[in-house]
Parts: structure tokens; sequence; C-alpha cells
């Protein structure tokens, strides 16, 4: 960790020159996030804890027409490389973008964390896209690669583009981490604005190959996730459907080693509805509904969890974001538990 942050260092203080040159100084932002959680089952409180969730620094700038960079880091615990790349675009159509960044996999993944309605990305999200993935590879959804991204026929009067997509080929090994295995991950999305720029239609797929611990668990990972998103400023509606293919090694009965498959589904559908507050109406208040549900093996009888979680989203001013969410969390099994959450984010 401390190599990718001194490497972090460098970079900065190598492009900075070239910045200056060109007489354009490189935007600083970022954002920290605190968190308070308490969890309950039965009337008992499991933990009730304060927590730095993220700190992040991005450092973003041009280095010549349509070539940019970004460059971000986590501070929390200990630093840590979370977005380093260049990205060169050819017109609106088409873009290449090589270096450490998320995936294109699933339509939340992208949004940024500060932004989400909720506290965090959905469970199934998190399990299939590379945060807490049910293969143990990865943790903040990146990766390092090469993409392809582009907006095609643009609709002038409307100011926006009926098909985006995104295509690149990864290491497979998650964020910091260089490859281990011969083989290369795919992974796309689609999204389709069918004529109303507030709606759309996504399809996205990961087909790889991971290899962890030395090749003592190691198989087939195999993603894809479909969805609908409206959102006109006030009103917002998310649905999302995902499924992925895991393969793990086993003994058969004549105890040669075979591959096994978890196939895991889940879905979520999120919705809310912004209020404008204060006497310029610059506050919003968004009550949040979500339902969430993620079995890591379809095979296993009442082996999935429900959530069901209400929430308030507020933004007081444009750089502070106030959120407080209430969960139920129900195993198909049968036992319940309580999770509160409240996170306060500033932005800058």
């Amino acid at each position: 960790m401390k190599r990718n942050f001194f490497l972090v260092i460098g970079i900065i203080a190598m492009l900075f020159p070239m910045n200056l040159k060109a007489q354009e100084a490189p935007k600083i932002s970022g954002f920290v996030q605190g968190l308070w959680q308490m969890n309950s089952a039965n009337g008992i409180i499991k933990n009730n804890t304060f927590q730095a969730r993220r700190i992040r620094m991005s450092l973003d700038g041009s280095l010549a027409p349509g070539l940019t960079y970004k460059i971000q880091g986590d501070f929390v615990r200990k630093p840590m490389l979370v977005d380093v790349y260049v990205k060169y675009k050819v017109c609106d159509e088409f873009a290449i973008q090589a270096g450490q960044f998320k995936t294109p996999f699933t339509m939340e993944s992208p949004i940024n964390p500060v932004n989400l309605e909720i506290f965090d990305y959905g469970e199934s999200v998190q399990k299939l896209c590379g945060y807490s993935d049910v293969c143990g590879v990865g943790s903040i959804g990146r990766d390092l690669g090469i993409m392809a991204t582009g907006k095609l026929f643009k609709v002038e009067d409307k100011d926006f583009s009926l098909v985006n997509y995104s295509i690149g080929v990864f290491n497979g090994n998650g964020a910091n981490e260089k490859d281990n295995n011969n083989r290369k991950d795919f992974v796309g999305r689609l999204e389709v604005h069918p004529m109303l720029k507030d709606l759309t239609l996504s399809g996205s797929f990961y087909r790889g190959f991971y290899d962890i611990d030395g090749g003592i668990h190691n198989g087939t990972r195999n993603r894809w996730s479909a969805g609908a998103q409206y959102s006109d400023g006030d009103i917002m509606v998310r649905a999302e459907y995902l499924s992925g293919t895991t393969g793990y090694n086993s003994l058969n009965l004549e105890g040669d080693e075979v591959e096994q498959y978890w196939d895991s589904k889940g879905y979520y559908a999120v919705a809310g509805y912004n209020f404008l507050l204060g006497k310029d109406h610059s506050q919003k208040l968004m009550p949040v509904f979500r339902y969430e549900y993620f079995t890591k093996d379809a095979a296993v009888i009442d082996g999935g969890t429900s959530y069901y979680t209400v929430g308030l989203n507020y933004w007081p001013v444009k750089s502070l974001n106030f959120k407080l969410d209430y969960s139920l969390i129900q195993a198909d099994g049968g036992s319940k538990s309580n999770r509160v959450v409240g996170i306060l984010s500033y932005k800058f």
C-alpha cells in the first residue's frame, strides 16, 4: 500500500509541470464519509460503531486536447490507489481509456458512493461486481485494463445520445494487483435511451477467470445483468437483475479435482422522490425505499436473504449529504436482523 501511495505522489509530481506549462492547473477534488452503524438481532445489539468510511482525494486534468487523466487515492487506514488512468477522446462516438478504474458492469456500480440513494451499494452488486465478490477477488469494484467507450446516435435538439457503450479487457484480479494467470477478463455495458433522456435501459456482462491463493481457489467468473432506470431530477426509480456463475475446485468420489459452480442471483428495486426545501429550493430531501434479494448459491434451499430498507437522503447544501437508513434483513430460513446506518458525506 505504501508503494501505491508513493506512486501516486510521483505521478502527481510529473503531471504538475506538464499542466503548468500548458497554463492548466490540475483540479483537486474528493470527499470524506463518516459512518455510524448499529446491528441487532432478537432485541440484542450486536455492534454499535462509528468509523471513517471513505476518505478520497482526486486529481483530474488535461495533458493535451482530448487527452485527460485521473488519479484518486483513499486514505482510510492505509493509503490506497483507487483510480489512475488516462483517457483519449477521439470523438463522441469513440474514446479509449487505460489504467485502473471501475469495470463497466451493472448500472449501480458506476455511481459515486456519495450520490447513492442509500448508504452503500446493494448486496447483489457487492457480491457480483468486485467489491466483496463471492469469488474472493476485488474490494473496490476496480481492475487494471483498457476500455473503449462512446455515445452513438445523438439527438441534437435534446442533447443526449440514444446509445452509450463501454467494453474493456481487464486483468481480472482486482485493484492494485497484477494478473496471476494467462487469461484476461472481458466486461461490457450497453445503455439505451429510447427517445427519452430520463429513461435508461441497460445490460452488461462479465466473462472471466479468477485465481487466488496460488491456484488453490480458481475457476470461471461469469456474470450478466439487466436493468432500467427513470430519473428526471424529481422521481428516481431503478431496478436491476444480476446473475453470476462462479467456479470452484472440488474433489469427486474418485478423488479427482473437478470444477463445481455457484449459480448466484440477485435483484433490487429502489425508488425515491426529491422534495425541494428552503427559500431558494436549494435543499433536497429524498425519502427512499429499497428492496433487494441475493443468494450466493441458488441450489441451496432457503439460502437467500431479503433486505428491506427505508431511509432519508438529505442535501442541505450542494457539498454536504446526510443519509439515515433502516434495514430489516430476513433470511429465507426465517432468521431476522436489523440495521441502522447514518452516514455524513462532504464533497470538495
